[in-house]
């Protein structure tokens, strides 16, 4: 391995720094009246995006998790309702996020659709069962119950003139009603269409009307007499009609006369201009190239992607928004149709993802879709590539970054170009010879001369680049494949191409990985080691060193000259989908199907960090080119940009530091100068519990400690209480400590109340935990105290003196034969049989001293205990031979002296114990025995 440069730092840890998440799922899009927002749903909650950023500044979630089935936005951008399945009508402050009202909705079945009347006063609401409310939103009752309706009531809307108070419904049946407020009766039924009818369109002067329908149709009526002035054949079904204003230019579109024209949007999913009174088509938008585009099928698949769902006007600012089958809104600039803005709402499964641009302002996303998607990272703008005709499986980036290359379940590979001044991206090569879904490719590394190409059908193909690819507008070169082999038993998941140029690695589900040499396609190395298939394949940027990550959960480095293993790490619980070198080749990254993130350094073997942000499979994962962030996609449909803060939290730890430095400094002035009350507050906020104990101790042993204890810990703040509480119970668990942490929890339970105690965080843990060690504590001092009582007996008990009378008179103290003491104690049969053997060896010596004669005086006092065994030994074995008494005499003085000594020696330890122990007041009760 090379070694890593002196200046390189390990990377530590990465952070989120932004996320693209899905904001619309389908349902109601609506955009405000100042039209700087999109309101639209996603499961319980309505996203609100704001435009100019591309950002979601609001979310509103139901409580219930009930799905939103209906909502509407105010004329006046101040309220909004939504309604859900629990049959609940909300009304929310959308910019506090606040739910301000909520009452049942009377429907017996969900609200499928509503809306407000020009005056933000009356809200209408469309049910499943048929029925039409009309609510006063400012009064809060139902003023109107509107019956007579077939089935679900999906669409309602006000007459734009709020004088004549006229509501226009449609639901299954395929007719439009019309219902006078001020009867609360249908006034008349319009029948044209054959099919459910989508939109409805109002004229300025609202005499005109222009219905749509999913039969392919859109009819002119007019309101005054209540007829079908024309009836339009669009050849598709339209899902939206929105009026152009007569009195703008849109001769860019086709409009050459002032009479009324509309836009239609529907199954095609191209915009088409029609002229009303002659049912003419002026104007058909051009879409870029797709092969789908050609089949008529296709373009009359309800279902196809660039099929439209939504068409909203903006008149303010000459826009127009419309909504694909895909959950894409896409932004148009009138007159000239031309987009403005994409954004996409729903991403599915993200099945790769790669930064692209220069300074990689970009990211490229291959999503479970046949369309790319290229998202601009400050705006989260997204363009939208048509080119292959299924699901994109793979991407890679050439060097430079301004192209990439893609495959697909279409069996094709293309090659991609992003023009650097305008960021357009558009198709430059296209490849096709694969007889299976294209699973893998690679990029060439030093220059744009070839693509790799992995497929199902176990073969690997190189394809060569011509030196000069079209321009823009024109049509994709075509590939041809320079080298094809069969390179696997299986499927072929990944390629890599070395940062030479000079080699080309494969992985398969196979379970084994090779190495090629891409001069001629010779086999130079098979990697086996694996357990189950091999999922990714990677070169070191560094070393001849080759990663390869599988469905066992390893990642292994393999050396390229013996093709042995040198390393494997193990982490994660599932397949590693994703490896990819960071600082140089001494550290990777992998992503897996437990939606973790791990960050390794290969020196240590060590896993340094774990990014948690997905909850499915990660299948794509990418770095910048300055090693700097970090890209991941999912399947939970998110992209999340990550950013290496490994400096910024070097750069805190250090201040971190130096503020602790400080502080402790300041601490230990605070506890010189005696300011305890300081001292004990910095020493909490330093979350040092062994300092906080230290004053704690420093102020019960000054003078007048506990009054001084009791005034500190009055004057703490309510946080630092609640920390000196949590100290408390960790203190308590130490014999040392106890007594400190006992101090401190009487001031508190003294001067605070019990309510106000519980109310801390965790108050209630800490005060259990008290409990069993408090406990405990209390059993300790009783044995403590119940000892000293038999200490200070004994030691008044073992006072001797040479003379008879003392003896008499101790004889006489210690005669307990008619008295019967009671001690409360625990039973310790060790300690009671040392002081029995000890009271009746003292009495035995006692007794000697009055039989024997006490004669030589010469006898040291320092006869060794050893000796004085032996001799007791031998005399009581009876082969101690007969001496003269005086001899015995000397003997047993010398033994008394011995003994005497002794007992000074215990008598002054048992003095100097019952000294430190506390005045302890024994009561002796005694009974008389019979």
């Amino acid at each position: 391995m090379i070694m890593a440069n002196n200046a390189l730092q390990f990377k530590t840890n990465y952070a989120v720094s932004s996320k693209i998440e899905p904001f619309y799922k389908g349902g109601k899009v609506q955009i405000s009246q100042n039209e700087e927002y999109i309101f639209c749903t996603c499961g319980p909650r309505v996203n609100i995006l704001e435009i100019s950023t591309g950002k979601i500044i609001h979310s509103i979630e139901q409580d219930d998790q009930e799905d939103i089935t209906s909502f509407s936005l105010s004329p006046d951008d101040q309220m909004l309702v939504t309604a859900s399945r629990a049959l609940l009508l909300k009304q929310w402050d959308w910019k506090q996020e606040k739910c301000t009202r909520s009452w049942r909705a009377i429907h017996n079945v969900p609200v499928a659709s509503m809306t407000f009347d020009c005056t933000s006063t009356l809200l209408a609401t469309g049910g499943c069962d048929g029925t039409i409310k009309l609510w006063d939103v400012i009064k809060q009752y139902c003023t109107h119950n509107l019956k007579g309706s077939s089935g679900v009531v999906h669409l309602v809307q006000f007459h734009p003139d709020i004088n004549l108070l006229q509501l226009f419904s449609s639901s299954v049946d395929c007719v439009i009603r019309i219902w006078d407020l001020r009867t609360s009766k249908c006034i008349c039924v319009l029948e044209s269409h054959y099919s459910a009818v989508t939109s409805l369109a109002f004229s300025p002067d609202g005499s005109t009307l222009i219905s749509s329908g999913r039969d392919k149709v859109c009819t002119v009526w007019d309101l005054k007499e209540r007829k079908v002035k024309r009836t339009v054949p669009v050849y598709e079904a339209v899902e939206g009609v929105v009026l152009l204003p007569q009195d703008e230019d849109y001769s860019h579109i086709g409009v050459k006369s002032k009479e009324l024209h509309f836009i239609t949007a529907g199954s095609k999913g191209v915009l088409r201009v029609w002229e009303a009174s002659s049912a003419k088509c002026v104007y058909t938008q051009t879409l870029p190239a797709s092969p789908a585009s050609g089949s008529e099928g296709a373009a009359e698949d309800e279902w196809d992607p660039r099929s439209l769902t939504h068409c909203l006007p903006m008149p303010q600012s000459a826009r127009l928004a419309t909504v694909t089958a895909e959950h894409n809104i896409v932004i148009y600039q009138l007159p000239s149709l031309t987009v403005r803005q994409q954004f996409v709402g729903y991403n599915d499964d993200i099945l790769d993802v790669k930064f692209l641009g220069k300074d990689d302002t970009h990211i490229v996303v291959a999503t479970n879709s046949s369309q790319l998607k290229v998202f601009e990272l400050a705006t989260s703008s997204c363009q939208i590539l048509y080119g292959h005709t299924d699901t994109v499986l793979s991407l890679d980036v050439f060097k430079k970054a301004l192209m990439f290359a893609s495959c697909a379940k279409d069996r094709t590979v293309r090659v991609w170009r992003m023009d650097p001044e305008t960021g357009r991206v558009h198709c430059v090569a296209q490849g096709s010879g694969h007889s299976n879904p294209v699973g893998a490719v690679a990029c060439s590394r030093l220059n744009r001369s070839f693509v790799v190409s992995g497929s199902q059908d176990c073969t690997i193909k190189v394809w060569d680049l011509p030196e000069t690819l079209p321009a823009v507008d024109g049509e994709p070169a075509q590939l041809s494949a320079r080298l094809t082999e069969k390179a696997h038993d299986k499927d072929v998941n990944s390629v890599a191409v070395s940062p030479n140029d000079k080699l080309l690695a494969s992985g398969s589900q196979d379970r084994t990985a090779k190495l090629w040499s891409l001069d001629d396609m010779s086999l130079l190395g098979v990697f086996r080691g694996h357990r189950r298939g091999v999922w990714c394949a990677q070169f070191s940027p560094i070393d001849r060193v080759l990663a390869t990550s599988s469905a066992d959960g390893s990642v292994k480095l393999w050396g390229l000259q013996d093709f042995s293993c040198l390393k494997t790490f193990e982490g994660h619980d599932a397949s590693v989908l994703k490896i990819i070198f960071v600082s140089r080749g001494t550290q990777f990254l992998s992503g897996g199907s437990d939606g973790l993130v791990k960050l390794w350094t290969i020196k240590t073997n060590e896993c340094v960090k774990t990014l948690d942000a997905h909850e499915d499979k990660i299948w794509g994962l990418h770095t910048s080119r300055k090693d700097d962030l970090m890209v991941t996609g999912s399947a939970d449909s998110n992209i999340t940009l990550w950013k290496d803060v490994t400096q910024v939290e070097l750069a805190e730890e250090q201040a971190m530091q130096e503020d602790q430095i400080l502080k402790q400094q300041e601490l230990s002035n605070l506890l010189h100068e005696k300011n305890f009350v300081k001292a004990l507050g910095m020493a909490i906020s330093l979350d040092q519990p062994h300092t906080v104990l230290r004053v704690i101790k420093e102020i019960r042993q000054g003078e007048n400690g506990t009054q001084q204890l009791e005034n500190t810990i009055l004057r703490l703040r309510l946080d630092q209480r609640e920390s000196l509480l949590r100290f408390c119970a960790v203190w308590n668990t130490n014999a040392r400590s106890c007594l400190d942490a006992q101090a401190v929890i009487q001031v508190l339970l003294t001067h605070i109340s019990p309510e106000e105690i519980l109310q801390y965080q965790g108050a209630r843990s800490h005060l259990e935990g008290l409990i069993p060690y408090t406990e405990r504590h209390m059993q300790r001092i009783g044995r403590l105290l119940q000892g000293s009582m038999f200490l200070n007996y004994i030691w008044q008990k073992m006072r001797v003196t040479g003379g008879k009378d003392s003896a008499d008179v101790l004889d006489e103290e210690m005669d307990t034969s008619h008295m019967q003491p009671l001690f409360v104690i625990d039973n310790q049969p060790a300690k009671d049989d040392a002081t029995t053997t000890k009271t009746s060896q003292l009495e035995e010596d006692e007794e000697d001293e009055e039989d024997e004669d006490l004669g030589d005086s010469n006898i040291t006092e320092g006869v060794s205990l050893e000796e004085e065994s032996i001799s007791e030994s031998k005399k009581a074995s009876g082969r101690q031979p007969n001496r003269q008494n005086g001899m015995n005499g000397r003997r047993k003085e010398s033994q008394l002296s011995s003994e005497e000594s002794e007992d000074e020696d215990e008598a002054k330890i048992l003095t100097d114990c019952h000294s430190t122990l506390p005045a302890v007041t024994v009561t002796y009760i005694q009974t008389e025995t019979s």
